[in-house]
């Protein structure tokens, strides 16, 4: 059973043992929804120097282009459900689908950086809705026998997704224009209207879960979550503590968290229940899907971005380098069922973590020269990893709370994944803006001015260049790249020991029941 039949219902004893075609074209809406939603997540990174340049953010302002996104998904994932039951299904994915395709036009027809990141923000709240409403659909649409086909289809949007979408911006960008990434979601906006309208029945709207409404979980999530958010992203450039600004967000995220806990004590229904958080297994669980969030949204953002400033490269030739994470991922999906029964969930994430691990030490000796090929046994690798760790979270987020609390589990599961995504990216551009400088600085203390070396590359140079001011000027441009080059090998290690700290969380996962019915969590 999916989480989110456990909100809305299971298919019962009575129904058909396959259903008709308008059950699945509701399926087809909530899987292209879906696939949208993820899609969008990476769809920028590739691209993403070219957009800097023509909106006129540098790179550590490019990264909110990407961080928005998530931040927004994090915060809008815990709600579905709620606007779920208050609207209905239909209502909510048809709003939540045209306002999604509404920010795109905004995005692509941004020309500064306030303009997209707001764009980028409406994406990520709307597009948060169709995931989990896509389980939902499966759940409440198909028989149970046909349910596993069904969870096929969303298990290759959900892991699919966030690496062909550096991809097909790539191709866009090179051949069309970054706009155009975002415009892409026009047409698939309008045809799954029509998909949604023919595929699932009206639902009036229930105002009782108005009343009922965990207000101040709503408010703490999003004021901590936007306030931490900001701290970590801006807080190297502001300067930390020195800055008002950081100070503010700060306590702007201090306070926020305090009401999303004082909504867990005084709310009927929280709209994150902590309290999972307690759980020996779910508290794992959700520890290893923050990591495993930080690994992958972390290299779908890095890779594309040390391919384009030290390696040249162009958006599309950083996009198929990307995708080769998802070759094993779409080639193991029809394998998914058979390792669920028969492999051991201990052994499963462990050796998947562990894969994980290695893929990102493999990335920590590259060079100036490095390029493309430096990354494809490692991507591959990271692949199989993302199977094997994946799926079995997705499965244990479920398995390890009660039927009445799944969905409330599959909702933070998911809000720790994003949520890792997010630190992630906040994380690289800290890294970035500290160690660059770090590496630059040392690397200028072994070049003393009166070395033979330096002299003897100085003159050199200068007869190349034409003058002393020219060649010292290469020599900086050179210390830096090199700067830059360290730093990257930096962030990749820092993935592989963060990865090799959660997975002595394993022993504490206990064997998925034999007879359990898959289930995805986004």
């Amino acid at each position: 059973m999916t989480s989110a039949a456990t909100t809305t219902g299971s298919v019962t004893e009575s129904e058909p043992e396959r259903a008709d075609a308008t059950a699945w074209l509701a399926v087809a809406a909530g899987t292209i929804g879906a696939f949208m939603a993820t899609l969008d997540i990476s769809i920028v990174n590739s691209s993403l120097p070219t957009i800097q340049g023509e909106i006129g953010a540098s790179g550590t302002e490019g990264t909110w282009i990407a961080t928005a996104y998530l931040v927004a998904e994090v915060v809008i994932l815990p709600l579905a459900a709620w606007f779920e039951r208050l609207l209905g299904l239909r209502t909510f994915l048809l709003t939540s689908t045209i306002l999604f395709t509404g920010f795109s036009i905004m995005c692509g027809l941004s020309t500064s950086l306030a303009m997209m990141v707001v764009g980028r923000v409406g994406q990520g709240f709307t597009a948060g809705a169709m995931i989990p409403t896509a389980q939902t659909i499966i759940a409440t649409r198909l028989p149970r026998s046909q349910q596993p086909i069904g969870m096929a289809m969303f298990g290759v949007t959900a892991i699919l997704g966030p690496v062909l979408g550096p991809l097909i911006g790539g191709w866009l960008t090179e051949n069309m224009s970054w706009h155009y990434a975002f415009f892409l979601n026009v047409p698939v906006g309008i045809a799954l209207v029509m998909l949604l309208l023919l595929g699932l029945p009206h639902r009036p709207v229930n105002l009782q879960w108005l009343r009922e409404a965990d207000w101040l979980g709503i408010l703490g999530l999003t004021a901590g979550l936007g306030g931490l958010t900001v701290m970590l992203e801006d807080g190297q450039a502001e300067q930390w503590f020195d800055s008002q600004l950081i100070v503010n967000m700060a306590i702007l995220a201090a306070f926020g968290f305090a009401l999303m806990f004082a909504g867990q004590l005084f709310a009927k229904r929280p709209v994150i229940k902590l309290r999972l958080l307690l759980d020996r297994q779910f508290g794992s669980v959700a520890v290893m899907g923050l990591v495993l969030g930080m690994v992958l949204y972390g290299t779908a953002y890095a890779i594309p971005q040390f391919l384009a400033t030290v390696a040249g490269y162009n958006a599309l030739q950083s996009g198929k380098i990307v995708l080769l994470s998802g070759v094993p991922s779409l080639l193991m999906m029809p394998l998914v069922p058979l390792l669920l029964k028969r492999l051991d969930i201990r052994l499963s994430v462990s050796l998947g973590l562990a894969i994980m691990s290695i893929s990102s030490f493999a990335e920590i000796s590259l060079t100036a020269d490095s390029a493309g090929a430096a990354f494809v046994d490692s991507q591959l690798m990271r692949g199989v990893g993302t199977i094997l760790s994946f799926v079995f979270l997705s499965q244990a987020a479920i398995q390890s709370v009660s039927r009445d609390e799944a969905a409330d589990a599959a909702g933070l599961f998911s809000c720790a994944r994003n949520l890792g995504g997010s630190l992630a990216l906040a994380g690289i551009a800290t890294i970035q803006d500290q160690r660059v400088a770090l590496h630059a600085h040392r690397l200028q203390e072994f070049l003393p001015a009166n070395s033979v070396d330096v002299q003897d590359y100085l003159a050199g140079a200068e007869h190349q260049f034409g003058g002393l001011s020219a060649a010292l000027g290469g020599l900086m441009q050179d210390i830096q790249q090199q700067a830059l080059v360290m730093t990257y090998n930096d962030i990749f290690w820092i993935m592989g020991i963060g990865t090799l700290l959660v997975l002595p969380l394993v022993f504490f996962l206990r064997p998925l029941p034999k007879n359990a019915a898959p289930s995805m969590a986004h």
